[in-house]
């Protein structure tokens, strides 16, 4: 127990600092407008065409940093900051979630794995709380596994989905950084090159993150169905 609290603490701590800089740089980063003055719709339009692809639409979304591409109806969905915006940021997150459209028309296998989990996962989150808390109750009270065991399934399935999602999340930010690194008229400057792959790196940190977390739950409830989490 005490172990755990101290691993959470940890990953809690290193969360906060990778969002404030990930936030940081972005802010950075979109203050700094694109030599080619291209926006990141017109971006994304341009890395989509370049790979051969007309069936995926851009669409504009709203919030902020809520860009994502959706492979179930085929859409590239860039925040209004990003969709308008004519900065090195707005072209970097642009070109990453096109990485994904590349990815979807390429077949990748991971993107695939983690498309093929989402439903899944998605009922699993919304009951896993509950789940967690009845399997709890039950194995103090009663000694019963067996809820805190589908609970466990649970988390496993969430941390299987978040490992799953790096190497997809850094695959599609290989794959931007590739594209916009050979057309130089999108980006005129190498410096523009290296602040793209800074945001998209720490972008990156926070999958990692997220799957430490995912990783370090699952051990403990697992310890705990097991009796080794009741000291």
């Amino acid at each position: 127990m005490e172990m755990y609290l101290i691993a959470m603490v940890i990953i809690l701590i290193i969360s906060m600092v990778v969002q404030w800089s990930f936030r940081n740089k972005f802010s950075k980063y979109a203050e700094m407008q694109l030599s080619s003055k291209l926006s990141g719709k017109e971006v994304a339009e341009k890395m989509l065409q370049d790979y051969g692809i007309y069936d995926v639409q851009i669409m504009s979304t709203e919030g902020q940093l809520s860009d994502h591409y959706n492979p179930a109806d085929k859409t590239v969905n860039l925040s209004t900051d990003v969709y308008h915006g004519r900065s090195v940021a707005a072209a970097a997150v642009a070109a990453h979630e096109c990485g994904h459209a590349v990815q979807h028309s390429r077949a990748y296998h991971w993107l695939e794995f983690r498309s093929n989990m989402v439903p899944v996962v998605s009922i699993s989150s919304n009951l896993l709380q509950w789940v967690l808390i009845l399997g709890i109750l039950l194995i103090g009270f009663t000694g019963n596994p067996f809820v805190l065991s589908m609970g466990v399934l649970g988390l496993l399935l969430i941390t299987i989905f978040s490992l799953v999602t790096l190497p997809v999340e850094f695959d599609a930010s290989k794959r931007a950084l590739l594209w916009l690194s050979t057309n130089t008229d999108v980006m005129y400057t190498k410096e523009e090159n290296r602040q793209a792959k800074d945001a998209l790196w720490w972008a990156a940190m926070t999958y990692v993150i997220a799957a430490l977390g995912a990783v370090a739950n699952l051990i403990y409830y697992t310890s705990m169905l097991f009796g080794k989490g009741k000291n």
